[in-house]
């Protein structure tokens, strides 16, 4: 009987489960999830779960008696230490290995850490697991505190709205001139600027930080030759691929495991998915990887086909959303060929109810949707289906997104 191992507790390596059940596979899967919980999702780590809104049920996609039921066997709490592809073997931090005959690498990513005086203080933390979330919960879900946050990424921005919502000071500390510009331009990173500035929140940008303070514990953030008082700093300044299993096996790593749009590496019978993932993607025709859920979410699914050998590829628009304060995102697109483009916007920007468009000249290569539902569906259409349009009639909100698609 064959046996597939996974290694990691995310969501891409749920779904992967999830997909190899659902096609009949019933030969013995193992998962090998690092943390103390069964596989679960983060986007609600940094919204509705540290908020207090939503409870561990929006975060974990399944009981540890679902895996029983469906005779899977997982290891919380244990990592790979080691792979071997030429004799198909993993072994554990527990000192037992495992023969297998497909591997899913699903190792995810870890903050990015700053050479910075003071980071290793009591207080100065990051958020990427479930327990960072609830470290930080306990200390925001009461208000009162002053938080600093490093970094005005998404996951900063979104702890800095969640926090400020709690009723907590916050101020976030920013490197470049304009939050989020390197994902959406400075155009629509200067909309969620304004929204933590009406807000509240004291976003400083085009800082450079100096190094935080404090005797044991945190109690500042040193920037400009001022010292931000702090009883808590959060550092967000993006993640980086866990990649070592992978490197040290031999297998190809260029900014992350490289995969083909089959989610293959270049190992035999390894396979990888989400966040550590540089996955060959067919339609811009280059690796891509990508942090964000609808990734993992896709990914899994797909890497669970190809070991099957199933015919599958891993072609989907990468999309995204945020919730911050009363505004509320979704974002597909191919970030490569955004970066580039035209910005072009229909709708009310200034009252954030919009759609924002990045045009190449011919056709549309993403859409971001603020505070306007239920058109993702068309959006997409009309990037996957690269329609012809005009600058104009993507303006005009007198011309249907559905005649855009269609045309």
């Amino acid at each position: 009987m064959a046996h597939f191992v996974i290694v990691g507790g995310g969501l891409a390596a749920g779904k992967a489960v999830e997909r190899l059940r659902k096609e009949g596979f019933a030969g013995e899967v193992t998962v090998l999830a690092a943390e103390p919980h069964p596989p679960y999702q983060r986007p609600p780590l940094s919204k509705g779960y540290l908020e207090g809104k939503e409870g561990t049920d929006a975060v974990i996609l399944h009981p540890s008696e679902w895996y029983e039921e469906g005779g899977v066997d997982l290891r919380t709490g244990v990592s790979a230490a080691a792979l071997d592809p030429a004799d198909h073997r993993v072994s554990l931090d527990d000192g037992t290995t495992l023969s297998y005959d497909a591997l899913l690498l699903a190792t995810g990513s870890s903050p990015r850490r700053l050479p910075l005086e003071g980071a290793d203080l009591e207080g100065v933390r990051t958020l990427r697991t479930l327990d960072d979330s609830n470290a930080l919960a306990e200390q925001l879900r009461g208000g009162g505190k002053r938080l600093v946050l490093i970094g005005s990424g998404w996951i900063g921005m979104e702890v800095a709205a969640t926090a400020r919502t709690l009723g907590n000071e916050v101020t976030v500390l920013e490197r470049d001139p304009v939050p989020l510009a390197a994902a959406i331009g400075a155009e629509m990173g200067a909309v969620f600027r304004d929204l933590h500035l009406e807000n509240g929140v004291d976003l400083r940008a085009s800082v450079d930080v100096e190094g935080i303070t404090g005797s044991g514990h945190v109690d500042g953030v040193r920037v400009g030759g001022e010292v931000v008082p702090a009883d808590l700093v959060v550092i967000g300044v993006g993640a980086v691929p866990n990649t070592s299993l992978a490197e040290e096996a031999g297998i190809r790593v260029e900014g992350g495991i490289l995969a083909d749009a089959a989610l293959r590496t270049d190992a035999p019978d390894v396979f990888a998915a989400g966040d550590v993932a540089n996955a060959f993607h067919p339609v811009v025709q280059r690796h891509l990887r990508s942090e964000h859920w609808d990734n993992a979410l896709k990914a899994g699914s797909v890497a669970a086909r190809s070991m099957l050998g199933i015919a599958a590829s891993h072609n989907s628009i990468p999309y995204f959303y945020t919730d911050q304060f009363d505004l509320g995102m979704e974002l597909s697109g191919y970030a490569p060929l955004m970066r580039d483009a035209q910005l072009v916007t229909r709708g009310d920007v200034a009252g954030r109810e919009f759609i924002a468009f990045w045009f190449d000249g011919v056709r549309v290569v993403g859409a971001m949707n603020v505070n306007v539902w239920d058109v993702q569906d068309q959006l997409k259409k009309l990037i996957r289906d690269a329609t012809p349009v005009t600058a104009a009639a993507l303006r005009d909100e007198s011309v249907s997104l559905e005649h855009l698609a269609a045309s």
